[in-house]
């Protein structure tokens, strides 16, 4: 009997000696900072701790001592919503130290931040999208409501480019509401887009993909109850989140075909997410979303009990394939 327990014991050592280590990088420099520390606290809850000792790591700023703590994980999970994470500065940070990760890699991060860019480039492979006007810092605003009004139409929106579109996102309904808009989207960063508004039915589409499989999760109709889907809608309870969404078969395989298409264009890896408008039978891309929100109520997880799924199982392919 007291060798069993030796045994067992051995064992045990050995089984923790073999674990991966996972660092679940967290926080950022945008203003979805603490949205990001959330879904790590949803990731660390769903990831299979009999095979990983996994940590929340906690990066702000240009903290080089957390960036150096990373080399003594054998993998990344990435979280951030936003500046490091979502644009490719930490990804490239990661390739430089040989440090496998959960997304996709510089290229593919940095184009999928900027939405005017990353929807143009889609645009080309036949995706459709709203029309938009992107503007810089130092672009001249002397005639920009004249050219949203004219170009795009009212109400649209205005949102910063290259940050998190909960923040600093405006439905502009008439031209004295144009550069207030602008204003407050420049807070978030020094791009904004100035976009059509697209009247339909709102849905996101969750997949991933693996060296032997695709997998392309059940679609969610999002049914918002303020005038769209901004912070408070998405945060504090102001929005119906349908999965499966409410629509016809055959434009749920067209809305999952379209996003695994996109993967594929954008070289994506691990779990992205992709929000649609659909428009009398026609889907048109809101934005692509390579670090999606991971908390127990964000989409994917939703989308992967729906498929019947477990986040724990659905983590463990991403991070061994």
């Amino acid at each position: 009997m007291q060798f069993l327990l030796y045994l067992c014991t051995i064992f045990n050592i050995v089984l923790k000696m073999a674990k991966k280590k996972i660092a679940i990088v967290c926080g950022g420099d945008s203003s979805e900072h603490d949205v990001s520390l959330h879904s790590a606290a949803g990731i660390q809850s769903f990831i299979d701790k009999e095979r990983y000792d996994a940590d929340i790591v906690e990066l702000q700023g240009s903290d080089l001592a957390t960036l150096n703590k990373l080399v003594n994980y054998d993998y990344a999970y990435i979280t951030i919503h936003g500046t490091p994470g979502e644009n490719g500065l930490l990804q490239g940070f990661l390739d430089i130290m040989h440090i496998p990760y959960s997304c996709c890699g510089v290229l593919a991060a940095a184009m999928t931040f900027n939405k005017y860019v990353c929807n143009h480039y889609l645009q080309g492979f036949g995706v459709h999208i709203a029309k938009s006007i992107l503007l810089r810092k130092n672009d001249s605003l002397n005639d920009i409501e004249y050219r949203v009004e004219k170009e795009l139409g009212f109400p649209c929106f205005i949102k910063s480019n290259v940050g998190g579109s909960s923040f600093g996102c405006t439905k502009v309904k008439s031209r004295d509401k144009v550069l207030p808009a602008i204003e407050r989207a420049f807070a978030e960063g020094n791009e904004v887009i100035c976009e059509a508004y697209l009247k339909g039915t709102e849905v996101t589409s969750g997949v991933y993909k693996t060296s032997t499989k695709a997998v392309a999760f059940p679609i969610t109709e999002v049914v918002t109850k303020r005038e769209f889907f901004d912070y408070e809608a998405k945060y504090n309870g102001q929005v119906d989140e349908i999965t499966p969404a409410r629509v016809p078969d055959e434009i749920r395989d067209k809305v999952q075909a379209q996003t695994l298409k996109i993967y594929d264009i954008l070289g994506c890896k691990g779990i992205i997410r992709a929000d649609y408008v659909i428009i009398d039978g026609e889907i048109y891309l809101l934005e692509v979303n390579t670090t999606p929100g991971m908390t127990a109520t964000s989409f994917i997880p939703q989308q992967v009990r729906a498929a019947g799924l477990e986040m724990k199982d659905v983590l463990t392919d991403i991070i061994e394939n």
